[in-house]
């Protein structure tokens, strides 16, 4: 009878552990791949995280985020990819421009990747086309290229006097070779000569501003690079010093002291990201997720810093002003 007992107790308990396995779920894991370091982006995940619960997904509940930084060093996210994909992640999202998106879609051609983007990712080759990317990657475009030439023209509103307009870039960066021919049509047509500065690293930026007096620049442009998106008050910082007006590509740089800054809003970026992560999570083939693009954008301009250099803001900048800091 005790044989008997403990045979039934036995095949009880294996059944009790094979219906908590079966309803058990597999947690997904979502790998995040970003050029910048972890205190830039905070702002960004929150919203990232907003997207993914719109389709269901809690961190830490019922889906897992791996978070990998290259602090600015692009020649580390081909490793950090790599280990994404070596932990077999379910989901790659990246940030922090297009050095990410390349790491990644060179690391796997099979695990779903959703990226931001600042140039055309159809000329870049990420994607096949907007409407059909193809592959498995899809994401958004931030048009920062195809924006800075705007930039360079709003700065020339802003400083009409100005002969020279330098335009500080990031040499080893993807967008930086195909957006010259662009930006010296846009210098052309106002009339101004551009002299670029090359910077890769934060000495490279004191240096690049030292510059400026010798150059006689009236305005300087900078690029939307994640190099200079981690240092937006050291940009601000040096732009003052050197009391030169200077146009940025994302609102923080405004909001740290910077004059003027235009360009798409990075926080609604992320929560699309978010939501299309969630998707793919749910089943959806980044393959039929169409590659998005902003339809409005930021202009923010800082009317305090604007008076320490002495300007006034031509009333056509602040009528299309989304914010104005005073």
């Amino acid at each position: 009878m005790r044989r008997r007992e403990l045979l039934l107790s036995l095949a009880t308990g294996m059944m009790g552990a094979r219906a908590v396995r079966a309803q058990q779920k597999v947690v997904p894991v979502i790998g995040y791949l970003s050029s910048v370091s972890a205190n830039r982006t905070e702002p960004l995940l929150a919203t990232f995280r907003q997207g993914l619960g719109e389709n269901g997904y809690v961190e830490g509940q019922n889906v897992a985020l791996e978070y990998r930084w290259a602090d600015g060093h692009y020649d580390r996210l081909p490793a950090l990819a790599a280990n994404l994909v070596g932990r077999k992640v379910d989901v790659i999202a990246t940030s922090g421009g297009d050095p990410s998106a390349l790491a990644a879609k060179s690391a796997t051609s099979t695990i779903p990747i959703v990226s931001v983007v600042g140039a055309d990712p159809v000329t870049g080759g990420l994607v096949g086309s907007f409407a059909r990317p193809g592959g498995n990657l899809t994401g958004f475009s931030i048009l920062n290229a195809e924006l800075t030439p705007k930039r360079l023209e709003l700065l020339c509103e802003l400083v009409p006097e100005a002969k020279v307009i330098a335009l500080l870039v990031n040499p080893n960066s993807p967008q930086t070779e195909p957006m010259m021919p662009s930006m010296q049509e846009a210098a052309r047509v106002k009339g101004v000569l551009l002299r670029v500065l090359n910077a890769r690293n934060e000495a490279d930026i004191d240096a690049a501003f030292t510059s400026l007096a010798q150059l006689q620049a009236g305005g300087i442009v900078m690029q939307g690079d994640p190099v200079f998106a981690g240092h937006p008050e050291q940009l601000a910082m040096l732009a003052a010093r050197h009391a030169i007006p200077a146009i940025y590509a994302r609102r923080p740089y405004a909001e740290a002291g910077g004059l003027i800054s235009y360009g798409s809003s990075l926080i609604t970026i992320h929560h699309g990201i978010g939501v299309y992560v969630g998707k793919i999570l749910n089943g959806a083939n980044p393959a039929d997720l169409p590659v998005q693009q902003p339809t409005t954008f930021e202009l923010v301009v800082n009317l305090k810093t604007a008076k320490a250099l002495g300007l006034t803001v031509p009333p056509s900048i602040l009528a299309r002003a989304d914010e104005v800091i005073e």
